[in-house]
């Protein structure tokens, strides 16, 4: 059913805009009207953002808006209890549409729900959607469709989603601070260079005399910053566009994420994230019936570095060979020494599923700890950092003031 954009008056006379689905233009307005509200504007907005997304596949992909996960995770929460209280599914998807604040998600939901009247399933439907819907989503509900318990499924991913949603929070709380005292370092320090340092340093110009080494050097970096600073601009814009590029190779890919891996402190904490992610889906998957290989492939996509990815997928072969996952997983050296033994200990005594599940929230915590740790440890670094900037400006400037006064004595 096509989805449609309007502007219309309420009964206190205010403007209001939202999305809806009708068969046609008249139905809608036959809709709105019954609402005791007033179409201004109708416009059928699916097809058309559809053609610009295949158009201009680079500019939707960076600027296009997206579902969010707290989004997500609040409609699966809110899906979940509407199913345990007896509604039917399409009923339960057609009462969320008009809660949700996303117009995309409005959408997204509503072609969801018209794909279930035309005989879809659920996860058939949501796999349409994968830059909404990830694969271990559409295969719990998959799961849950086939055992008959798709709100238990519903629940437990919602928790899954709020978890991480939590510690995604954590980690951008933790970091704000240090990158806010970083951008206004950065400005303060253009200020002082592109602005007050030139009208300083003109005098000692206009006296003709030999200027020290860092102040001539200070002279520079101030012309640069006044004169040139597009050009930074332009070398840290076409860094991130190398970095980009790079990663959509498959080589430039690898070669990226293997030097995340290696570098000290972030590498760890990458690899102690990516271990948090590949325990908790993958012990959410197996207690909601996904076969070990199955569940394997849909985690390596979502661990969210090709290295440990490939290392999943070569431990995904072994397992299909005979081998215990700990004993495939242990092959790579890139898993941390304790989560193998846990993952051992878990197959020895058939609770893998629960070992999972504990392994999970012991990295979340760590990796929530050591951000917090690595933040703390950023603020005196940032300062100590501005303050050697300032006090070499600070010197660069007094110099030739004391070789001033040297020659007058």
């Amino acid at each position: 059913m096509p989805i449609y954009e309007y502007s219309a008056l309420n009964a206190k006379g205010k403007t209001v805009t939202d999305i809806m689905d009708a068969e046609s233009v008249n139905s809608a307005r036959q809709k709105l009207r019954s609402a005791n509200i007033y179409p201004l504007a109708i416009r059928e907005v699916y097809d058309k953002k559809t053609k610009k997304s295949a158009q201009l596949p680079f500019i939707t992909k960076y600027f296009s808006p997206k579902v969010k996960q707290s989004e997500l995770a609040m409609m699966t929460r809110q899906l979940a209890t509407l199913i345990s209280a007896g509604f039917p599914l399409v009923s339960g998807i057609y009462t969320l549409v008009p809660q949700t604040s996303s117009h995309i998600f409005k959408q997204v939901l509503s072609q969801t729900k018209d794909a279930i009247e035309a005989g879809s399933s659920f996860a058939d439907a949501l796999s349409s959607y994968p830059e909404t819907f990830s694969d271990m989503y559409v295969n719990m509900v998959r799961s849950g469709e086939s055992s008959g318990t798709l709100e238990l499924v519903l629940e437990r991913l919602a928790d899954i989603l709020e978890k991480q949603q939590k510690l995604t929070n954590s980690i951008r709380s933790a970091l704000t601070y240090p990158i806010l005292m970083l951008i206004i370092g950065i400005l303060v320090l253009y200020f002082l260079l592109a602005y007050v340092v030139p009208k300083i340093t003109a005098i000692f110009s206009d006296m003709g005399q030999t200027l020290p080494a860092p102040t001539r050097f200070l002279i520079a970096t101030s012309e640069f910053f006044k004169s040139g600073w597009w050009m930074l601009l332009l070398v840290i814009a076409g860094i991130f566009f190398g970095i980009n590029r790079l990663k959509k190779s498959e080589k430039g890919r690898l070669w990226y994420d293997k030097t995340k891996l290696s570098l000290p402190g972030i590498g760890l904490l990458t690899t102690k994230l990516a271990v948090a992610r590949f325990s908790r889906t993958l012990g959410t998957l197996l207690e909601n019936g996904v076969s070990l290989l199955q569940a394997l492939r849909i985690v390596k996509n979502i661990v969210g570095n090709r290295v440990i990815a490939d290392a999943i997928e070569a431990a995904a072969v072994e397992v299909e060979k005979g081998s215990g996952l700990g004993k495939a997983l242990d092959a790579s050296k890139i898993f941390p020494h304790i989560s193998i033994q846990m993952i051992q200990v878990g197959e020895q005594s058939g609770a893998l599923e629960t070992m999972l599940s504990k392994m999970a929230d012991i990295y979340e915590n760590d990796v929530e700890n050591t951000v917090v740790g690595l933040s703390t440890l950023l603020e005196p670094i940032i300062i100590l950092f501005m303050g050697v900037l300032v006090g070499f400006i600070v010197l660069s400037i007094l110099l030739p003031i004391f070789e001033m006064n040297q020659l007058i004595k």
